[in-house]
């Protein structure tokens, strides 16, 4: 199991959400044998598969970014990959270290395969992804085999230079300039080894000001915040209409 000992870093658990399994547009299904928060028409023949943070599916900004996509045509799917056991930051015993020994992106991976063998077995043609933190691990490890056609990565925790090696969709990194999970230097790596492969079309973003974790985790009150992570929505609804059809 792939554990990254960065995520017991403070950054993946500041300003958790509080979470609300009635919030958003959309209803909770199952998909792939996991609860989902499912958002768009089910008759769609486009999907994106959204992968959260350690926080979980319930997360409401997550759910209102899951709103956003579907607006723009595509069936969106939150699933519960962490299986009604969301990180708590309040619960000492089970610390970040201890949390994710049960919280492997490898399950994740393989779970994902299933939601989207499920989706495709429904009917969907074309399927993207993208990754908050945990989920941008489970997202490129996809865009590794022909599983999804377009990837999205938001502030990622574990994702590696070999990782963004095997890339083989159009992927979509979105960085924050103050990240101890994936610095600015590494982000830039990423594209330097996308730029060499020239098949596979890709973005390289680094939002200033923000930390890592800011497009789902940001403050309401601060203007600033809002824009920057609205801006980030705005790049991944983009980067999937542009590559999922």
């Amino acid at each position: 199991m792939y554990v990254d000992r960065k995520m017991s870093g403070p950054q993946c658990c500041e300003n958790p959400p509080v979470l609300s399994s009635v919030s958003g547009l959309g209803s909770v299904d199952y998909v792939g044998g996991l609860k989902s928060y499912v958002s768009g028409s089910s008759s769609s023949k486009l999907a994106v598969v959204l992968i959260s943070d350690i926080f979980g599916y319930e997360a409401p900004k997550l759910r209102n970014i899951a709103d956003k996509i579907a607006k723009a045509g595509f069936y969106v799917v939150v699933p519960d990959f962490l299986k009604g056991d969301p990180y708590d930051p309040t619960n000492a015993a089970r610390a970040l270290p201890v949390w994710i020994k049960d919280h492997g992106t490898d399950k994740g991976f393989e779970d994902a395969k299933i939601v989207i063998a499920d989706l495709k077995s429904k009917g969907i043609e074309s399927i993207g992804a993208a990754g908050f933190c945990w989920g941008a691990k489970v997202v490129v490890e996809l865009s590794n085999y022909p599983y999804i056609q377009a990837a999205v990565l938001l502030h990622p925790s574990f994702v590696s230079v070999e990782d963004i090696e095997g890339v083989k969709v159009p992927i979509s990194v979105l960085g924050a300039e103050n990240d101890q999970m994936s610095p600015v230097e590494l982000v830039n790596k990423f594209g330097e080894v996308l730029k060499a492969k020239q098949e596979v079309p890709y973005l390289i973003k680094i939002f200033p000001g923000v930390s890592h974790g800011w497009s789902v985790k940001y403050d309401d009150n601060n203007p600033k915040a809002v824009e920057s992570a609205e801006e980030s929505h705005q790049d991944l609804i983009d980067w999937v209409v542009k590559y999922i059809k």
